[in-house]
């Protein structure tokens, strides 16, 4: 590797058991399995981790998320985000708690002086989030090639390439092998044989209890 090349981490967070949630790590996985790069590049699933991520922010000279994000948009839009706005968007609407870690990954990065020179959000903002463990809605999985490729744009101007694989990986190693998308909503069970919303039970109980 060259010494002036950028280090470069891309980056997927959420949580994919929260359907459109997952978001951000279904975009790293789909870039994973049909784009690779060269060693300077670093694809990541980050899930929910938040603050851990920190170390590998500091790493990194462009950092690229993909992530879930309320913009109070209609559901399904794609908003790309770049340098010193990203993180007023990571946590101004919170949906989850790793936005706010995420947030607080940014602000501890800048502190301490390895702060990312470029850095790019491609967010969606998402359709359907109480589904536990359901899958991304049609509307926001649509959204999925379009951000990458904006993505991909975003780094060939600044020298970083990707290349098309001519077979995609049928599995990755950026997280277990039951999480990956195909897998998830083959093997997942239905709405009928699993409550995805809150059990009845409980719900009924907590209303007496009230």
């Amino acid at each position: 590797m060259k010494e002036d090349q950028k280090q470069v981490l891309i980056l997927g967070i959420g949580n994919v058991l929260w359907a459109d949630e997952g978001f951000g790590v279904r975009a790293v996985e789909y870039l994973h399995r049909h784009y690779q790069f060269s060693d300077n590049v670093k694809l990541m699933d980050g899930g929910t981790q938040g603050i851990y991520l920190v170390q590998h922010v500091q790493e990194v000279d462009v950092l690229v998320v993909f992530d879930a994000v309320d913009y109070g948009l209609e559901p399904g839009t794609m908003k790309r985000v770049e340098g010193d706005e990203v993180p007023k968007f990571m946590g101004a609407k919170k949906m989850s708690l790793h936005q706010t870690g995420f947030q607080e990954v940014l602000a501890m990065a800048e502190f301490t002086g390895s702060y990312p020179e470029h850095l790019l959000l491609m967010g969606v903002q998402p359709v359907e989030l109480e589904d536990f463990g359901g899958s991304l809605r049609p509307a926001v999985k649509d959204q999925i090639q379009p951000a990458i490729q904006q993505a991909l744009s975003y780094l060939q101007n600044l020298g970083v390439k990707a290349v098309h694989r001519n077979e995609p990986l049928a599995e990755t190693d950026l997280a277990p092998g039951e999480l990956e998308l195909d897998r998830y909503e083959t093997d997942r069970p239905s709405e009928q044989q699993a409550c995805r919303v809150g059990d009845p039970r409980v719900l009924f109980a907590q209303d007496s209890v009230e």
